[in-house]
């Protein structure tokens, strides 16, 4: 027997929030995640599927949490050397944590900030994911209808994880490239000044450092700024520092807990960090979102709403002695961000073959890639009828730069840390044939490839870049099926 409810009934019966388009789905971020998972990249089974190039993912250490893992099975409480802390585990656990698990998320914590500075347990509040301990964060800082400034580009999903179920908004502070996109006090008084002339009422600061999709790092003056800028307007800064263990070469991760540290006034309990093990050890299945506030009331209250999305005590007792591994952990740090510099350098140094450049960044998991030369205009309707060309034809998932509200079209944000090298080299090699096809195309040599038509699995690397416009001619739209593996199911950042 099935269900025929009407679609009707169904806004009639549920919740505004429920049935609002705040979760953002309509979007090309999520519209590629869907295309890939209509038909995923194989290397035997699939070799014409789309290649996942849209999915922060560190998936170049885990070698190392594996052999971590092989030689301390008391670890976990599902072993026989673990087994006889099951019982304790399994049972309930208090919403403050284990406290050796704080322990061991401050200390980590330390070291992925280069030691310079620490971090007291007694702050970490534990979030289901980052999304989780961001959502948490404004449900404690701001009402329904308040905002927060963002410098643009910004995170795609943050349009669903901080204003969907908060009812709170967003305000774009718009950067360029003119600066590599740098954010500047003056463009936040600007910002500021316009939503008190609009009776919006600011309650604070978000910044992403590293930033996604930039894969920049602030600087210390930028980041005295900003904190000037908060303390002198009374209003709240939240640093997401999730990135800060992917920077892989100089200038070293400056975070915003050093920075209160150095400067003589400072208003501390204005400052609100959020950190996670997902992007720093690639273990975003394991769901651990930390929030770690300089603010009683705010730790307080934020551990009370924990209760609805909690780390796993499983979780939380493996990690603990995972982390507590101070050779471990320091090992770890260091071999990853070897591991990240050598796959950034050599894909960037490809893409420079091919006449195409890409923000210079140190920290993260992706490129900000500049393709403003292939739109047939600078325009966003241009960057879209590129971004599905690269999607239908090139099969290659990518995130186009409206997705994270710049305002320059052209601009891709490409992951390059989720994939093994084989697929790389394919990845690369599609890249190589487009824009060569492109090239040749211009000269009136060999036309552009039909819509649909699969691609080689042998693609030639030999093909030259003119840096001329690309004009499309038919263009496929992305796919609109969700299915049971998309990032809306699985949340994924």
């Amino acid at each position: 027997m099935g269900f025929h409810q009407t679609h009707e009934t169904n806004q009639v019966l549920l919740s505004k929030i429920a049935i609002s388009d705040g979760h953002g789905e309509d979007s090309p971020y999520f519209d590629g995640w869907k295309a890939y998972d209509n038909d995923p990249f194989h290397p035997e089974n699939n070799p014409s599927g789309v290649i996942q190039m849209g999915l922060a993912e560190n998936q170049l250490s885990p070698d190392l949490l594996v052999d971590w893992i092989k030689k301390h099975p008391k670890a976990s409480i599902c072993t026989d050397e673990g087994l006889l802390n099951f019982k304790d585990i399994a049972n309930f656990q208090d919403y403050h944590g284990l406290p050796e698990f704080r322990n061991a998320i401050a200390s980590f914590m330390g070291k992925a900030r280069g030691g310079r500075v620490k971090f007291d347990p007694s702050r970490i509040v534990m979030g289901g994911g980052a999304t989780g301990a961001s959502e948490a964060v404004i449900f404690c800082l701001a009402d329904p209808g308040d905002a927060f400034l963002i410098p643009s580009p910004y995170y795609a999903a943050f349009d669903r994880d901080l204003q969907w179920r908060t009812r709170a908004q967003i305000i774009p502070v718009h950067c360029n490239s003119s600066n590599n996109f740098q954010i500047t006090r003056e463009a936040l008084e600007v910002a500021y000044k316009k939503a008190e002339e609009s009776n919006i009422k600011v309650k604070g600061l978000i910044i992403t450092n590293p930033s996604n999709p930039l894969g920049t790092i602030y600087d210390r003056d930028t980041l005295k700024s900003l904190v000037n800028f908060v303390n002198d307007n009374n209003i709240h800064l939240v640093c997401d520092e999730i990135y800060c263990a992917t920077v892989f070469k100089s200038p070293s991760f400056i975070s915003i807990a050093e920075i209160i540290e150095e400067m003589d006034h400072c208003k501390k309990e204005l400052i609100h960090i959020l950190s996670s093990l997902s992007k720093d050890m690639g273990l975003p299945g394991f769901r651990v979102g930390i929030l770690y506030s300089y603010n009683d009331t705010v730790v307080s209250i934020a551990r009370k709403m924990s209760s609805f999305g909690l780390v796993s005590s499983q979780t939380q007792h493996l990690l603990a002695a995972m982390l507590s591994d101070d050779e471990f952990v320091d090992n770890f740090l260091v071999e990853n961000s070897k591991r990240l510099a050598k796959r950034h350098a050599r894909f960037t140094k490809e893409l420079e073959k091919m006449g195409i450049t890409c923000l210079n960044g140190n920290a993260g998991l992706f490129v900000w890639m500049d393709l403003r030369k292939l739109l047939k205009d600078q325009s966003f309707e241009s960057e879209m009828e590129l971004w599905r060309v690269i999607i239908n034809e090139v099969k290659l998932n990518v995130s186009p730069g409206s997705s994270f509200r710049v305002t320059e079209p052209g601009w891709f944000r490409v992951c390059f840390a989720n994939m093994d090298d084989n697929t790389v080299d394919v990845a690369l090699g599609r890249i190589h044939s487009f824009v060569g096809k492109i090239d040749k195309k211009e000269n009136n040599t060999i036309p552009m490839p039909p819509k649909k038509k699969p691609r080689e699995n042998k693609l030639r690397l030999s093909f030259s870049f003119s840096g001329r416009r690309y004009e499309e001619g038919n263009v496929l739209k992305s796919p609109h099926m969700m299915s049971p593996h998309s990032p809306l199911v699985r949340a994924k950042t």
